[in-house]
């Protein structure tokens, strides 16, 4: 990619009460997710509530960064201007390794993504701020020159 993407003219994200310890992690490039302290499990999208189990009591926790390709589209024509001088850029829909799926920024790597792939967390400055993109897992044999 040779546009820088910090220079995007993009729009910033709606940040409320409930959502800000989430961006004030990305702010410092970590992932935070809620945890439910009733059943245990993770919860993403930030939410008042566990879906799981309708309990109230949610805490942040960080996240490992790592995560799955569940699905992703190249986008060729952006749903904003501010995108247009990337595109064609990929989004995807990240089941991260806690369980709960979020859509991000997929980074380019050395082949076309693919269904499956590893993701790492990969904190990029888009826009002028940071945003929790991802990007894939390079294995050994693709990291060598042929």
């Amino acid at each position: 990619m040779s546009v820088d993407l910090n220079t995007l003219k993009t729009p910033a994200p709606t940040i409320t009460a409930l959502t800000q310890p989430f961006w004030d992690a990305a702010a410092q490039g970590r992932l935070k997710i809620q945890h439910c302290e009733d059943c245990g499990k993770a919860v993403f999208y930030p939410r008042p509530m566990c879906p799981h189990c309708w309990s109230k009591r949610l805490v942040w926790k960080e996240a490992s960064g790592r995560g799955q390709l569940k699905s992703f589209s190249l986008v060729h024509k952006p749903g904003h201007p501010g995108w247009l001088p990337v595109a064609p850029y990929v989004v995807g829909l990240v089941e991260l390794a806690e369980g709960p799926t979020m859509l991000s920024f997929i980074l380019p790597g050395m082949r076309s993504p693919g269904v499956g792939d590893a993701l790492l967390l990969a904190p990029t400055a888009i826009g002028g701020r940071v945003l929790p993109a991802f990007k894939p897992v390079e294995t050994a044999t693709e990291e060598k020159p042929k």
